[in-house]
């Protein structure tokens, strides 16, 4: 191994093979969750009618992305380089086929996971585990082995032109970026469309379903179930697993373009260190996910935790090797430690304000009405905020003391290294909430159901902490691409606000720190509008199809769907665009200066803006649950709608504003160090006009 790792392609070549390993460790695992069995012929209806659902919406999404993509790859053709414009493209289609992947299977494992359950809690955690490793094991697969395949592509076709092999990888690194910038179109417009979907559907089932018409959660009366399902596919599946796709590349890609650029010296070594990180990454999730074992009697939330932190561990281990070893500095590790660390810290603090005594408080605080519901969960949420931001600026001073500005990134790296174990522990959850529907709507029974429902109250924590680590990751990952790009336009008067840039810098710390409270409106006005139709659909349903409330008639299913696809999809659009347009058009009047300021403003405000609403949402959903289980009077109390209702307010929260709003930092950054030189030159043009 140490051979094969000395020579400067080495490096690439082994982060390509773990890559193609990963991705047969998915066909393994595919082919044993197919293998098992899929339940009745009502069951395999129900699930057949939501893989369609997903999978069709899946299709329209990315043919309205595809539009978006063709535009930036020709203006990058026309106004970057064609290698840029290749890598971007490539990252965008390895974000998509990871998508596919795990939502494929995903869509196949909920019915699987409801027959498992009917045998016992174990069998049915060993279906929807697995199930949610694909989609993780996907996610940093293709994502290690398509990086890494076009930097070796775009090395050899500079290879010519370059005195060296070093020096071709430096220019390389310097295309790369549009593998990121690609990677992060994708998911914004993924987490975004399917936020918008999965929440819509979910509000109008709920609002109209459980409050209104009085009838339980996932009731196959309701119309508006199917689509409710398909939506915990398309958000929390497809959506989460191109969030962390593009979260985990754009730590990579950020470490590569530092350690490229002459600060003080070029560091090829470096470069390489990301990608041997990555891979190890790679390996120590694959083995956790062997650590998540559990019995009848076990506390599953346990054996997640057991699995995450093994391969937290062994990344460590691997991280220590690598740095102080093979790339001869200690202080590296130091670096990546303190991301992991902090990585932990923010999953594990995600955890804790989703569940156990925050919980309970939220659900005693509906005994006296919806109000107090939702003052208590907003409290949680930004109580929430403190430790895991706190550690991300101990993470990023240590990093920063350890190896400069390349230890951020490589602290970023450490965060996101066991992205496979993340993903997989966070996808498990949406297949669980989709077997628990599935029992109910087939008729399986009070202890099938309950055993499903079990398992999907933990599936909200474990939604919590993935969103938690990616969230953290933007922090040191935009941070370090604002760094990268500030190295390619020559910032100047961002470390004196008393300098003549001053008025300009500050004027783009206000613009930045307002566009993700701009953004979150937009997301939930969103969701807001598109509930409405579904919420009209459903009473109309209940109102005119004769028989449907005494179970006589079935609904219209497919329109829900069909009427929630065009909602989410529509509605994507503004938000995704004004990602890539917003830091250009200031950057091109106000100047790369103000465009810095921009950039750390839209961090200031966004990242703490994310943690809030992601863990009250994730805390208003469980303290709803908590009261379903039989508490505080239980399914139909006055506690019971209260925590129903801020379960609805904090649904465009932890799965449409929040979780997105780390895509949109991060997109914002790289975009601006891809069009840098671009906006540089667009400025003075325009300057030069008055």
């Amino acid at each position: 191994m140490d051979a094969l790792i000395s020579g400067s392609l080495g490096p690439i070549l082994v982060s390509i093979a773990i890559g193609i390993l990963g991705m047969l460790f998915v066909w393994i695992l595919a082919v044993k969750i197919l293998s098992k069995d899929p339940g009745t012929e009502k069951m395999i209806r129900i699930s057949d009618a939501i893989h369609e659902g997903a999978m069709a919406f899946l299709f329209r999404e990315y043919k309205a992305i595809a539009v978006f993509v063709a535009v930036v790859f020709v203006a990058l053709l026309i106004f970057v380089d064609k290698l840029t414009a290749l890598a971007f493209v490539v990252g965008a289609l390895c974000s998509v086929t990871a998508g596919y992947i795990g939502m494929s299977i995903a869509t196949r494992a909920n019915g699987r996971t409801a027959q498992a359950a009917a045998k016992s809690y174990n069998e049915a955690i060993g279906v929807a585990f697995p199930g949610g490793a694909v989609m993780g094991t996907s996610v940093v697969s293709l994502g290690l082995l398509g990086l890494s395949v076009v930097f070796l592509v775009i090395i050899f076709i500079l290879k010519g032109s370059q005195p060296d092999l070093d020096s071709a990888i430096i220019q390389a690194v310097q295309l790369i970026a549009g593998f990121s910038m690609g990677a992060s179109s994708v998911a914004l417009f993924a987490r975004v469309g399917g936020g918008i979907y999965t929440k819509a559907a979910d509000v109008g089932a709920d609002l109209v379903g459980k409050i209104e018409a009085g009838i339980p959660e996932d009731d196959p009366r309701n119309p508006a179930v199917i689509a409710d399902n398909v939506g915990d596919n398309v958000g929390d599946v497809a959506g989460m697993g191109a969030d962390l796709f593009e979260s985990y590349i754009g730590a990579i890609v950020s470490g590569m373009v530092i350690a490229a650029a002459p600060n003080p010296t070029v560091d090829v070594k470096g470069v390489l260190l990301c990608l041997l990180l990555s891979a190890w990454g790679i390996i120590s999730s694959t083995i956790g996910i062997f650590f998540v074992k559990t019995d009848e009697k076990s506390d599953p939330q346990k054996a997640l935790n057991r699995g995450m932190t093994a391969a937290a561990i062994l990344l460590a281990i691997g991280s220590f090797v690598l740095c102080a070893q093979w790339y001869g500095n200690m202080n590296l590790f130091w670096a990546v430690l303190s991301g992991l660390i902090a990585g932990m810290i923010v999953g594990y603090v995600a955890q804790y304000y989703t569940s156990g005594r925050q919980v309970e408080t939220i659900a005693n605080s509906a005994k006296t009405g919806t109000a107090t519901c939702i003052i208590q969960g907003l409290a949680v949420g930004m109580k929430s905020t403190a430790l895991p931001l706190v550690g991300v600026a101990i993470a990023t001073v240590i990093a920063y003391k350890a190896a400069g500005i390349f230890g951020v990134a490589l602290s970023a790296i450490g965060m996101l290294a066991i992205t496979g174990m993340t993903v997989a522990v966070d996808a498990y959850g949406p297949i669980a909430d989709n077997a628990a529907g599935i029992a109910e709507m087939a008729g399986m029974g009070k202890e099938v159901r309950e055993r499903a429902e079990k398992l999907d109250a933990i599936g909200n924590t474990t939604a919590a902490i993935g969103k938690g680590f990616a969230i953290g990751s933007a922090a040191l990952t935009a941070l370090a691409l604002f760094v990268a790009y500030g190295q390619t336009v020559q910032l100047k008067g961002l470390d004196a606000i008393s300098t003549e840039y001053g008025p300009i810098v500050v004027a783009g710390f206000f613009i930045g720190g307002v566009i993700p409270f701009i953004f979150c409106a937009m997301t939930m006005q969103a969701v807001g509008r598109a509930a409405f139709s579904i919420v009209e659909e459903v009473r109309r349903q209940f109102r005119e199809i004769k028989g449907l409330m005494e179970g006589k008639a079935m609904p219209d299913s497919a329109r829900c769907v069909d009427i929630t696809t065009k909602g989410a999809i529509r509605e994507m659009i503004v938000p995704g665009i004004m990602a890539v347009v917003a830091p250009l058009l200031l950057g091109i009047i106000l100047g790369p200066e103000a465009l810095g300021g921009f950039l750390i403003g839209s961090l200031i405000s966004g990242v703490p803006l994310a943690v809030m609403l992601a863990n009250s949402g994730g805390a208003w959903d469980n303290a709803k649950k908590y009261i379903e289980a039989g508490n505080l009077g239980g399914k139909g109390s006055d506690a019971h709608k209260a925590a129903v209702s801020g379960d609805t307010v904090g649904d465009p929260f932890k799965d449409t504003a929040g979780p997105s709003l780390n895509i949109l930092l991060k997109l914002m950054a790289v975009a601006s160090l891809v069009f840098g030189p671009v906006i540089v030159n667009l400025h003075k043009w325009l300057i030069g006009l008055f």
